[in-house]
């Protein structure tokens, strides 16, 4: 019983270094502000400076540690600069949480090539590229590490219209396994988080859209859709030690959506 530890130390994180990419979106945001809340020291990152200075602001000014660096997501350039900076700026990685990610809804015979290549570039390239170039830290470091990969309900589950990203989510759930079985002897772990619809810019529609919404509501059994802040409980757990012997796992985040 000794061996058993308490709570603050099963989930502390404090003074871990997490980067989190798409930090400007919904859950990106708020993944970032949940780890620094955490105790982590947090580096953002998306497109554009000006976008997530404000978000970097928000976090800093609240007292906790983090810094930003802009970078093209589907960069393998961008993405080892990125890696560099925040070994230079916070000492290393600890923590991996590539957050970015983009939908368009079209049928199959519509949709341009070019569109469908977009939201694959976004959700699938951009994610391999992060775990790419952050891996080569987190392995030479040798200390393990947590990566928290963004999958969906949609990986597991078709919907009409949905041809680019079902495929693209797909493609997480099987990165996070292969991961998994790559990395688990440097003591890395693997994880993701499959959400169902929840609120961000580009699903605000679904909220403002009564008929929608209320057709949706049907299949969640708790009775809402989700809120970005509903994901940190489960990311602070996959990102401490309280996840060290979970990897490979996909774990549902949509209030019962998939188990109906």
């Amino acid at each position: 019983m000794d061996k058993i530890p308490s709570s603050h130390e099963l989930f502390d994180i404090t003074g871990k270094v997490a980067i989190v990419t798409g930090a400007t979106g919904g859950f990106g945001a708020a993944a970032a502000m949940g780890l620094a809340k955490a105790g982590a020291k947090v580096m953002l990152t998306g497109r554009k400076a000006e976008t997530l200075a404000p978000v970097t602001l928000a976090i800093v000014s609240a007292g906790y540690s983090a810094d930003s660096f802009a970078a093209d997501p589907v960069s393998q350039e961008a993405n080892a600069a990125l890696v560099a900076h925040t070994v230079k700026t916070f000492g290393g990685i600890d923590i991996l949480v590539p957050a970015a990610g983009t939908n368009k809804p079209s049928a199959i015979t519509d949709q341009p090539l070019a569109e469908w290549e977009a939201i694959m570039d976004a959700n699938v390239k951009a994610t391999y590229l992060l775990c790419k170039e952050a891996g080569k830290v987190m392995i030479a470091q040798g200390r393990g590490g947590k990566v928290i990969l963004v999958s969906s309900a949609r990986g597991k589950l078709g919907m009409a219209n949905y041809t680019a990203y079902c495929p693209s989510k797909g493609a997480i759930d099987s990165l996070t396994q292969a991961l998994a079985c790559e990395w688990g002897k440097y003591k890395i772990n693997v994880n993701a988080i499959a959400p169902t619809v929840f609120r961000t810019a580009l699903t605000q529609w679904m909220f403002e859209d009564d008929a929608f919404y209320k057709n949706f509501l049907k299949r969640i059994p708790l009775g809402r859709l989700g809120e970005p802040e509903d994901f940190i409980g489960a990311l602070i757990f996959l990102s401490s030690r309280a996840s060290d012997f979970m990897t490979g796992a996909v774990m549902a985040v949509d209030g019962g959506y998939a188990a109906g």
